[in-house]
């Protein structure tokens, strides 16, 4: 009898977990619906949404505001030092780089104008409902790092500008600069949440206020970049220009890799989609348009600072202001700390702006609790994610020393622009309002993207470790036979909007480079990025699976966006 008993219980417990995984890759699997190209709009149960208010300048001045903060002023001289005048080729480079993964964000952009999510929508559209939340997972770790860091940062510069005047020299460390206790296990920093404070009730007050303050912030860094680069100018000594690889090519790849990160920000924009005026036109304008004008402003510091000061010379901690200093021209480097706080304000302003509307767009989809998706009625911005945003960010940057997780950071970023570039070439394959392309060409196209991901992080590890060059030419190999696989063997429809050229070579080429940078990250970062993947399908196996109903009337259906009427 107990025999029986127990055979029961272990069949039962067997045909339990059965159900419970059938369940959960049901649930994994799931897509958010996309209607017809001559429908749209946003559906919801309430009467609250976002308004639309931002017109192409504002979004073009709020990806300038997320890609450029101080470092245009410390990393182009810190880069310059290991790889000479060369480093104005490592940011061309990287810009060119940054381009081509733009260009693939824009198409999406265009696509799907009308609602906030940028990649997180993008990969829940084209792939499942447990990618896109991995993919948030680990774009808003480096978002509230980040955030925390840049608000120390911030801080500490304006304590350090404040201390030029006598009455306020010999402020505290704890107040601004971070003073640490128990052993450095805490760093107390009073000033960074206070400016997170201000900033998160700028966003909560409207789009109208924050854009108003991110545009006036832009434009007087942006002034003032331009006149470091005019008044640098005559200042140049071609000579220090020569040798200009004096590290070889080695030296302005990697140095192509580091500043690779330094364009980050142009993706913003994206998340502004349901707050734009006109959303399939300026989007991919806004893209492209911010970070050209930021791959400029790059590129005219760099041979600036290279031509005004021989490279080995260059000072570690602030060069571009030194480089003005040993000329003279003081002065400018009062303009360049007025703008290094300007250019983090921005940068803080707009990271936590787009932390909110992902925020809002997951609590609609009912995988996060339905409190993120509440929508202020007077204020029009989504309160309770901003809020929420701004005391992470508070928590964070006031008690502890964030600057020390910085080599962790850029996962999400590269995960996202791959993940990106592999949802244009997706949804090019099928067109979910007419037919459905077979399984077994999606899975072979799938197999192929993976492949070109592969092969791009292998060739990374090798070139990271100095191995044999045949390895790097077999990577480079196998990632270009999955390419042409993916050119000849699937057939590719003409997006609706902005259509992203040399599909599907342009985004292969994305998605290899990226995962090239990946190999690149510090091997703390790839532990981060495996330990947050489990936490992060353990969060969505407890709660989002039993709460996310792509379909449902309560939440928000995207709609592909048709040609846009003209006005």
């Amino acid at each position: 009898m107990r025999g029986k008993e127990n055979s029961r219980n272990s069949s039962s417990s067997t045909t339990e977990m059965s159900s419970w995984s059938s369940n959960f890759w049901s649930s994994a699997s799931r897509t958010k619906p996309l209607l017809s190209p001559s429908e749209t709009g946003v559906r919801r149960s309430s009467g609250d949404e976002l308004v639309r208010r931002l017109g192409l300048l504002d979004l073009i001045l709020i990806g300038v505001g997320a890609s450029i903060g101080a470092g245009i002023f410390v990393v182009t001289g810190t880069v310059a030092r290991d790889t000479g005048p060369g480093v104005t080729i490592s940011f061309a480079l990287a810009g060119a780089s940054c381009v081509l993964n733009a260009l693939c964000y824009a198409e999406l952009a265009s696509r799907f104008p009308a609602v906030v999510g940028g990649a997180y929508l993008y990969t829940y559209t084209t792939f499942n409902e447990l990618t896109a939340f991995l993919v948030f997972a680990q774009l808003m770790l480096d978002y509230h790092i980040g955030a925390a860091s840049i608000a120390r940062s911030l801080a500490s510069y304006v304590v350090t500008t404040l201390e030029l005047f006598p009455f306020f020299k010999d402020i505290p460390n704890w107040i601004g600069n971070g003073e640490e206790f128990l052993g450095g296990a805490l760093s107390i920093n009073v000033l960074a949440p206070i400016l997170l404070t201000l900033l998160t009730v700028v966003l909560c007050r409207g789009i109208r206020e924050s854009s108003a303050v991110n545009s006036f912030m832009t434009v007087l860094k942006v002034i003032i970049v331009i006149i470091v680069i005019f008044v640098g100018a005559f200042e140049i000594d071609v000579s220090n220009w020569s040798p200009f690889a004096p590290n070889g090519v080695k030296a302005i790849l990697t140095g192509a890799t580091v500043v690779f990160f330094a364009y980050v920000g142009f993706d913003a924009v994206a998340n502004s989609a349901e707050e734009s005026k006109r959303p399939q036109r300026d989007l991919p304008i806004g893209i492209m348009g911010s970070l050209l004008i930021c791959i400029a402003l790059y590129i005219g510091v760099c041979l600036v600072i290279t031509g005004m000061v021989p490279y080995k010379f260059l000072g570690e901690d602030a060069p571009l202001a030194e480089a003005f200093t040993s000329k003279g021209l003081k002065y400018v480097s009062v303009l360049i700390s007025i703008a290094a706080i300007a250019g983090l304000t921005t940068t803080l302003l707009v990271g936590l702006y787009v932390q909110s509307r992902l925020y809002l767009g997951l609590g609609r989809d009912g995988l996060l609790p339905s409190i993120f998706a509440k929508v202020h009625p007077k204020y029009h911005t989504p309160i309770h994610s901003q809020v929420w945003v701004g005391i992470v960010a508070g928590v964070l940057a006031g008690l502890f020393n964030v600057h020390v997780l910085s080599h962790i950071l850029s996962v999400g970023t590269l995960t996202g622009y791959s993940v990106v570039s592999a949802c244009v070439v997706a949804l090019r394959w099928k067109d979910k309002t007419a037919s459905q392309v077979s399984s077994s060409s999606w899975r072979e196209g799938l197999i192929c993207l993976i492949t070109v991901a592969c092969g791009g992080l292998c060739a990374g590890l090798f070139y990271r470790v100095n191995a044999s060059f045949i390895f790097l030419i077999v990577a480079v190999v196998v990632a270009s036979i999955a390419s042409l696989a993916l050119c000849f063997r699937q057939v590719y429809a003409v997006p609706p909007g902005f259509s992203c050229p040399g599909v599907p070579a342009l985004p292969a080429v994305c998605i290899f480079f990226n995962m090239f940078l990946f190999a690149q990250l510090h091997y703390e970062a790839w532990l981060r990025f495996i330990i947050l993947s489990i936490i992060t399908i353990g969060v969505y196996a407890f709660y989002g699976q039993h709460h996310a109903d792509p379909s449902s009337e309560e939440t928000v259906i995207y709609y592909r966006a048709p040609r846009e009427e003209a006005s």
